[in-house]
């Protein structure tokens, strides 16, 4: 019995952060509804395949859903979908929101149809500032929330996150919000309008560390956190390989030192306590690289687990998979299917009363219109 069993959802998201954010949702028991255009949400073509309309990035992002197909130009199309979201608790989307009043889908036609409806609204911006209504992408937030220019200050030139940051973060802000309005919705009887715009929360990501001295008015120093920001502060290079290391409190610095043969480094007062240190991130982890350069990344571990400063090797992507600590936990997840065969995937992270949740194989476009809604998807011909 999942937390969320019960709650059905009626998911008009795409790509990846809405469908991220109502992953979660499906995970924790929710009745995950995705409704798709005829050709489908663009992710099933992205990445590898064995079966078309079925690729590696909808796979990990759509699973325990099931997928209807609806045609929300046609009159009819859009009729279904009231009639679902009547009998819903949530209604979530990714569309611009000047496009929503011509389908019939703005926060109070829906909220008057069902007034315990949780309307959230996953944009790029919010509605009521002068970027609300413009498209966005993941590239385009974390240029404007500060990802890229973080990237600048480290390495001279403004880059991406080799990482869809902006989509996962805002996708988990967005289950969260739901979630929190669920639970507001047990005490009033009421839902409400949720609006998780993708600038704000991302901009709220980049500050809660790197507004650091702008906190305060008037500033009591730059912005940017400089131990994050220390070029110095990367996986260490060893004898034989890469080692993860943070001494962090003073004892930890003391005993790597020692360990390392040069404890009167210890002394040294740019070194001494963590206000001083933070202020000489720079020259305090480049003394660390030399050190730790000397002996191989076997050394480090066990050593690190000796005077207990936090300490872990670096993993190739390729390596995760393979980690004896998430195969132990049971973390993959394999699920069988007769066209795509084995399918591995990550499962979900939480346990409930120490149980993970199953996993269901993600929908094919259109598998459900019949169980959903009574009539089979549309044919390819009709599309």
């Amino acid at each position: 019995m999942l937390p969320l069993q019960g709650i059905k959802v009626i998911d008009l998201t795409t790509v990846a952060m809405g469908p991220l954010a109502s992953m979660w949702l499906g995970d924790f028991g929710a009745d995950v509804i995705k409704i798709e255009a005829p050709g489908g949400d663009s992710t099933r073509y992205t990445g590898p395949a064995v079966e078309p309309g079925m690729a590696a990035t909808f796979l990990n992002t759509n699973r325990n859903k099931r997928s209807v197909v609806l045609d929300l130009k046609q009159a009819q199309g859009r009729e279904a979908l009231r009639n679902l979201v009547d009998t819903a608790d949530v209604f979530m989307h990714n569309i611009r929101p000047q496009k929503l009043a011509k389908l019939g889908l703005e926060p109070e036609a829906l909220t008057a149809r069902n007034p315990r409806l949780v309307y959230a609204g996953l944009h790029g911006f919010g509605e009521a500032g002068p970027y609300g209504g413009r498209p966005a992408y993941d590239d385009i937030i974390q240029g404007l929330s500060g990802c890229a220019d973080l990237m600048r200050r480290r390495i001279g030139e403004p880059q991406y996150f080799p990482t869809i940051t902006a989509d996962k973060t805002t996708g988990l802000i967005a289950a969260m919000a739901i979630l929190a309005a669920l639970t507001g919705r047990a005490s009033s009887g009421r839902g409400c309008v949720v609006e998780v715009p993708m600038f704000e929360c991302m901009a709220g990501f980049t500050l809660v560390e790197h507004l650091y001295g702008r906190l305060f008015a008037p500033p009591q120093g730059e912005m940017g956190y400089p131990r994050v920001l220390s070029p110095n502060r990367r996986p260490y290079r060893t004898a034989d390989g890469y080692v993860c290391m943070l001494p962090y409190t003073d004892a930890h610095w003391r005993s790597f030192f020692a360990e390392a043969g040069a404890a009167h480094h210890a002394a040294d007062p740019r070194f001494a306590s963590i206000a001083a240190r933070t202020t000489h991130t720079d020259a305090l982890y480049a003394l660390a690289a030399e050190l730790i350069a000397t002996q191989t990344t076997q050394y480090w571990l066990e050593a690190c687990e000796r005077i207990s400063v936090p300490a872990a090797p670096m993993l190739s992507l390729d390596e995760i998979v393979e980690d004896p600590h998430l195969n132990a936990v049971g973390f993959f997840s394999s699920l069988h299917d007769p066209v795509l065969g084995e399918v591995r995937m990550p499962g979900v992270p939480v346990l409930f009363d120490g149980e993970r949740p199953p996993l269901a194989m993600p929908p094919r476009l259109g598998e459900h219109n019949q169980e959903v809604l009574g009539e089979p998807a549309p044919s390819q011909q009709d599309r």
